[in-house]
């Protein structure tokens, strides 16, 4: 059997005739639409079939994937596509969005249709320099509030949350994937998506032993837990709680009291919570 292409562009005229927008659950912002955070690595079938799934795509509708994090976005189109194909889903369209340039309207449109919105990974800030500010965030914000699925792995996981770790460090200019140590006015953050707003998500997580980054964030933004999803595993997000699907675990750090002490550069803080989650595990995504 011959391979779909993947293709850049559907006219309005196909999308609309085969958009169904599933109903969903709604969220602190009143959205209908799900998230689906995947923390990076392979996906398991399962769970690219639960995605479909949840977008209510399996015979009407179709992906728009967002390659923009990546360095070789015409790849990672290819890549994501792959994975949908292998699940008998060939209806998949790629939005290579290019920075400072001016979306096109019938792309837009697209986005905002789109039942099911697949962000790749790659560099979190390279995807945000191209959405911040734009109409492509609010097509994305349109499709959610209307019920679409929005799933994102690796750094298409860390743009869901309202503040985003960047990855990089402000007192060290080098790039290291985990931190050697916990400092104070250390972890930078900026604005992602928003689609997340009571969380900050981290992702490879026990695979690249991330732990002192995601404690640095919750002892320096004790208003929000630290979600850490490692890879092969996601949580899907309707309302306020997290179902855990995929191989591995999720980890989520909780700073209960808002202790923070200091020792020169190093932080410490006391009572602070760690809990564990294996798939099939469903949890609270708001401070308790």
């Amino acid at each position: 059997m011959k391979r779909p292409v993947i293709f850049y562009f559907i006219t309005l005229m196909m999308l609309f005739a085969s958009c169904q927008r599933p109903a969903g659950n709604q969220t602190d912002n009143d959205a209908a639409g799900t998230l689906f955070i995947i923390g990076g690595g392979s996906r398991p079938a399962e769970m690219v079939d639960r995605m479909i799934e949840e977008a209510g795509i399996r015979d009407t509708g179709y992906v728009a994937i967002l390659p923009m994090s990546s360095s070789l976005p015409d790849s990672a189109i290819i890549w994501s596509g792959e994975q949908f194909y292998e699940q008998g889903m060939d209806r998949v369209a790629g939005f290579n969005f290019q920075h400072d340039q001016t979306p096109k309207e019938e792309w837009l449109d697209s986005l905002r249709s789109a039942p099911l919105i697949y962000i790749s990974g790659g560099n979190q800030n390279r995807f945000m320099n191209i959405v911040k500010d734009n109409p492509i965030k609010d097509a994305i914000h349109t499709a959610y509030a209307n019920g679409a699925v929005i799933a994102g792995t690796s750094a298409g996981a860390a743009v869901m949350s309202d503040m985003m770790i960047t990855g990089d460090e402000l007192r060290y200019e080098e790039y290291r994937s985990t931190f050697p140590v916990i400092e104070w006015d250390n972890i930078e953050l900026a604005p992602g998506l928003g689609l997340l707003k009571t969380a900050i998500v981290d992702q490879h997580f026990v695979w690249r032993s991330r732990h002192n980054r995601l404690i640095t964030a919750v002892l320096e933004y004790p208003a929000f837990p630290g979600i850490g999803i490692d890879e092969s595993t996601a949580i899907i997000v309707n309302g306020n709680q997290a179902e855990v699907v995929g191989e591995a675990q999720v980890l989520v750090y909780t700073n209960p009291e808002g202790t923070q002490t200091r020792y020169r550069e190093k932080m410490g803080g006391e009572n602070l919570r760690l809990d564990i989650y294996l798939p099939g595990d469903i949890f609270s995504i708001q401070k308790e």
